[in-house]
């Protein structure tokens, strides 16, 4: 049996609640410019599974990746870190 490579996880915000069974995290990264080398902060929204509706606007979620759910859904949330 071949073992599976491991899938990425990421920490984020919850910016939309309004899809159903749908949320959209917004995941925030410092990264250093690779010509003026200032610190610039890059924001990177992408829509997560919620099976049970239960994460709301503001909330600290982490996100899995998965396989594609839909034309752009391919991370599923793992759990609640901190509610808003």
């Amino acid at each position: 049996m071949a073992e599976r490579n491991l899938r990425k996880t990421r920490v984020g915000m919850v910016v939309s609640d309004k899809m159903d069974k749908t949320v959209v995290v917004a995941i925030i990264d410092n990264v250093k410019h690779p010509l003026y080398k200032k610190i610039v902060k890059r924001t990177v929204r992408l829509k997560a599974h919620d099976e049970k509706n239960e994460c709301r606007v503001g909330d600290r979620v982490e996100v899995m990746e998965t396989r594609p759910l839909s034309k752009d859904k391919r991370w599923r949330v793992i759990e609640s870190i901190e509610k808003a």
